[in-house]
């Protein structure tokens, strides 16, 4: 009976022994192979956070690229333009145009053209250069302007001018700012007597490397007959078309959904 207990023993001890090495070696292996799968899934996610993050990164590069070099937005905030521009007209200016400014420097990449007598222009003016303004290219480097009851002439011929507004023709009147133009008179013209107004002024020589802007809207716009010739490097690009305009003297609600004056989008400007 001692011998049969034992050898009993002995078979329970094999079979839990056998039973303890199966189960041990599986563990580890389970183990390993749930970690591997883990490790396996983490690299996955990894992977795809990966790629999120340089479609971003591209996307950011490619806005900036465009934004710098190509095209950039603006939006009308004042009346000088009108009626060729209204408040709250959206434009796509157009930078390769003139060749993009490069940045922090006062170099423009080449350009497909020159700017024109004409145009319209955005740019940074030299007296606020927290400023973006759009006004009209009128003087040339070298160009003769004067201004005679709001008449323009330019080199001595007059000038037809169908965008032209005026809306307050009696308040013509004198301003400091325009203390500048005694410098840019003509030889024949006495500095020390001259008193310019709005509607009234010149002869003046553009000098060169600058232009001289006007706004549309001649009896409401600050530009360079008070702050002087713009200098050339100073412009951003052609304001080319009107992508979005809605009217904010509505008294709709939401006036920029519910307002939007269709006839204007994708208009040329001219």
């Amino acid at each position: 009976m001692a011998k049969k207990r034992k050898k009993k023993e002995r078979t329970f001890g094999r079979r839990d022994r056998t039973g303890t090495s199966t189960a041990s070696s599986a563990g580890p292996a389970g183990a390993k192979a749930d970690g591997d799968g883990e490790r396996a899934g983490e690299g996955r996610r990894g992977g795809a956070l990966a790629e999120w993050g340089k479609s971003i990164a591209i996307a950011v590069v490619l806005f900036v690229v465009l934004r710098t070099f190509v095209l950039q937005t603006f939006v009308i905030t004042s009346g000088s333009m009108e009626n060729t521009l209204l408040v709250n007209d959206y434009l796509l200016v157009n930078r390769l145009a003139y060749g993009a400014r490069i940045p922090f420097t006062r170099k423009h990449l080449p350009g497909y053209s020159e700017p024109r007598r004409g145009d319209v222009v955005v740019f940074d003016p030299h007296h606020d250069p927290e400023l973006k303004l759009v006004k009209r290219l009128i003087g040339m480097p070298g160009d003769t302007l004067w201004m005679r009851g709001g008449t323009l002439y330019i080199n001595g011929e007059e000038q037809v001018e169908p965008y032209v507004l005026h809306r307050e023709p009696e308040t013509d009147a004198w301003s400091d700012w325009f203390v500048w133009q005694r410098d840019a008179l003509v030889d024949t013209v006495d500095a020390s007597t001259y008193r310019p107004t709005r509607d009234n002024w010149g002869p003046l020589v553009v000098p060169e490397g600058h232009y001289f802007m006007l706004g549309d809207n001649r009896d409401q716009s600050l530009d360079s007959r008070y702050w002087g010739p713009l200098a050339t490097w100073r412009v951003e690009g052609r304001a080319s078309l009107i992508y979005y305009s809605w009217d904010d003297r509505s008294v709709r609600p939401l006036p920029a959904l519910t307002a939007i004056r269709t006839e204007r989008i994708f208009r040329r400007i001219r």
